[in-house]
């Protein structure tokens, strides 16, 4: 029997960027932003747009990023019902390309290379699951949409949501049913 397919997102979803993201931004720009403070609001209004890019093309940004809780057990249990693509909209920062795959090879190594897409648009992407936090993505998903919860998405409210890494596998294998 053929396995369902799962798209998933690394930025906010595998990788905890909003924590790396609010210290390097505050650091290099003297800034004291907080997860609070930034609760709700898009990134273009929680963060100067040349500023965050500035912050995201420095060398080793992705590279160090903190894994999600219970990530890499959730997706080693999934990955026993289900096919994994980790799919990440990378090439608008080419400095993370390489970063993004040693990062997956330090914290993922079980992901094979050709289940990693990092691509622009993840319009093209069909699986019968995507995981993303940003609804841009979500809303051209060929398959099941599911809402990965972030402090810029926390206001919406038009796709399936799940908070943490347990919910998401609770959400997946009730699908196996």
């Amino acid at each position: 029997m053929k396995k369902k397919t799962i798209a998933i997102d690394m930025d906010g979803v595998l990788a905890d960027i909003e924590v790396q993201l609010i210290e390097h931004y505050n650091k290099a720009h003297g800034t004291t932003l907080s997860k609070e403070s930034i609760q709700g609001l898009a990134e273009d209004d929680a963060f100067d747009r040349p500023l965050l890019r500035s912050v995201l093309n420095a060398d080793n940004f992705f590279r160090t990023l903190p894994v999600m809780d219970d990530a890499v057990e959730s997706l080693l249990r999934l990955q026993e019902n289900f096919e994994i693509f980790i799919v990440s909209a990378a090439t608008e920062f080419p400095v993370s390309l390489a970063e993004k795959v040693d990062w997956l090879g330090e914290h993922f190594p079980f992901i094979k290379w050709e289940n990693i897409i990092l691509c622009g648009s993840k319009r093209i992407i069909n699986t019968d699951f995507m995981i993303d936090d940003h609804s841009k993505n979500l809303d051209y998903c060929m398959g099941k949409p599911i809402m990965f919860t972030a402090s810029h998405n926390i206001n919406q409210t038009h796709h399936l949501r799940v908070n943490n890494w347990k919910e998401a596998v609770e959400v997946l294998e009730k699908t196996l049913n």
